[in-house]
C-alpha cells in the first residue's frame, strides 16, 4: 500500500470512528471498508494503471467521510475534506480533482461517464448483490428514523426496495454483471415474496376485520360468556354470605350453650330462659335459611334421544345427565354442535335457569340477613328488659 492510501485510510477511520454521528448505523466506517473491498476486486478484474487504481481506492475512502458533516449534499462535504487533507498532503491537483469527480459519481441518479465511475459507483452498491443486503437495509431504515429523515412501515420499506431493485440501480462494469447481478436477482426474488406474504397476511387481516364487523357471532358468543360469568360470580357471592351467616350463628349458639344453659340451672338465673331462647331461635332459624339458600337441587339427570331431537334439554347442565352414560351423552353433543340454534337455545336456558336460582338464593338471603339483625336487636332488648325488670337485684 502506498503512502498516501496509508495515511487516507488512517484519515478517514478517524473520522468515521470518532467524529461521526452515532446514529449513523449504515454509513459509516463498516461501509467505508465494504466499498473498499468492492473496489479491490472490481480494480483486480480491470486492467486499469496504477495512479487509476490509487485515485479510485482513495475515492472510495473518503467519498462518504462528508457525513461527520451532516446529511445534506455529504458528497460535496466529502469533497471539502478530502481536497484540504490532500493539499496538506502534497498531493497533485490533477489527482485531488479526479478524486473529488469520483466522489460526486456517488451521488444518487448520477450517470457514470467512463471505466473510474463505473466501478466506484458499482462499488458503491456491491452490497444490492450480497448476502449481508438484509442486515444493511435493516440499519439503514433504522438510520434514517434516528436521523429524522424518513420513517418506514415495514410495507412502504419493502416497496421502497423493490423501486430501488427494478426502476433505479444497476451494475455498470461487466464483472459486477457477471458477479454480482445474480446475488441481485436473488435478494430482488426474495423482496418480491416478502411483499406477496404481506399481501396475502394484509388480505387476510382484512378479511377477518370484515368477518368481526359483519358476523353477529362474536357478539353473541361474549353476550353469553360475559353474562355466564357474570351469574356464576354473583352465585358465589349468595354462597359466601351464606356461609358467613351460617359460622356466626354457629359460634353465637355454641357461646350460648357453653356459657348461659349451664347457669340457668340456678333458680337466680331464671330470668335469663325467656331471652337465651329468643337468641338461640332467631340464631337456629337464620342457620336453617342459609343453609337452604345453599342447598343444591339436583334432577333427574337423564334425558331421551326424542328429549335431543325435540330440542327439549340442555345439555350443558350437568342436571340433565349425570346419570347418563358416555357413549349416549357423546351422541347428544354432537347433535348439539350441528345445530347452531340449539346450543343458543341451550346456552339461554343455562342463563334463564340459572338466573332462577339467583333469584332464589338472594330471596332467601334477604330474609336470612333480615331474621338474623331483628333476632339481634330483640335479643339485646330481651335481655336488658330481663336484667333490669327481674335481675337479681329486683328479686332481692
Amino acid at each position: 500500500m502506498s503512502d498516501i492510501l496509508e495515511k487516507t485510510k488512517v484519515f478517514a477511520t478517524d473520522l468515521l470512528t470518532n467524529t461521526l454521528n452515532p446514529k449513523h448505523l449504515y454509513h459509516n466506517l463498516k461501509h467505508t471498508e465494504r466499498v473498499v473491498k468492492s473496489t479491490k476486486e472490481l480494480l483486480d478484474a480491470h486492467n486499469l494503471s496504477e495512479e487509476e487504481n490509487e485515485i479510485l481506492l482513495l475515492t472510495a475512502w473518503m467519498h462518504d467521510i462528508g457525513y461527520t458533516k451532516g446529511t445534506v449534499d455529504h458528497e460535496e462535504s466529502s469533497c471539502i475534506l478530502a481536497k484540504d487533507f490532500f493539499i496538506a498532503e502534497g498531493y497533485s491537483d490533477l489527482k485531488i480533482q479526479k478524486v473529488m469527480e469520483g466522489i460526486r459519481a456517488t451521488k444518487r441518479y448520477y450517470e457514470p461517464k467512463n471505466l473510474s465511475e463505473m466501478i466506484i459507483r458499482d462499488a458503491d452498491s456491491s452490497h444490492f448483490g450480497q448476502k449481508s443486503y438484509w442486515e444493511t437495509s435493516d440499519y439503514l431504515r433504522e438510520e434514517l428514523s434516528l436521523l429524522g429523515i424518513a420513517e418506514y412501515t415495514t410495507k412502504e420499506w419493502c416497496d421502497a426496495n423493490l423501486e430501488m431493485f427494478k426502476k433505479e440501480h444497476q451494475f455498470y462494469t461487466d464483472y459486477a454483471k457477471e458477479n454480482w447481478q445474480a446475488g441481485k436477482n436473488k435478494n430482488l426474488k426474495k423482496l418480491v415474496k416478502e411483499k406477496k406474504t404481506e399481501k396475502q397476511i394484509a388480505k387476510k387481516e382484512a378479511i377477518k376485520a370484515k368477518y368481526k364487523t359483519e358476523s353477529p357471532d362474536r357478539g353473541i358468543q361474549t353476550l353469553f360468556r360475559v353474562t355466564l360469568k357474570n351469574h356464576l360470580t354473583l352465585s358465589d357471592i349468595a354462597d359466601t354470605k351464606a356461609n358467613i351467616l351460617l359460622s356466626v350463628n354457629a359460634i353465637i349458639i355454641s357461646l350460648v350453650l357453653s356459657n348461659l344453659i349451664t347457669k340457668l340451672d340456678n333458680p337466680s338465673n331464671t330470668y335469663l330462659i325467656y331471652p337465651t331462647v329468643i337468641f338461640v331461635v332467631f340464631s337456629v332459624v337464620s342457620m336453617i335459611l342459609a343453609v337452604l339458600a345453599t342447598r343444591p337441587n339436583v334432577t333427574s339427570g337423564q334425558f331421551t334421544k326424542e328429549d335431543v331431537k325435540n330440542k327439549k334439554v340442555n345439555l350443558l347442565f350437568f342436571g340433565n345427565f349425570h346419570k347418563m352414560n358416555l357413549p349416549d351423552y357423546e351422541w347428544a353433543i354432537k347433535e348439539l354442535v350441528k345445530d347452531k340454534e340449539y346450543i343458543y337455545t341451550s346456552l339461554t336456558k343455562d342463563l334463564y335457569f340459572l338466573g332462577l336460582v339467583l333469584n332464589r338464593k338472594y330471596k332467601i338471603l334477604r330474609w336470612t340477613y333480615t331474621i338474623f339483625m331483628v333476632g339481634i336487636v330483640i335479643s339485646v332488648l330481651a335481655f336488658a328488659i330481663a336484667f333490669k325488670f327481674f335481675g337479681p337485684d329486683r328479686i332481692a
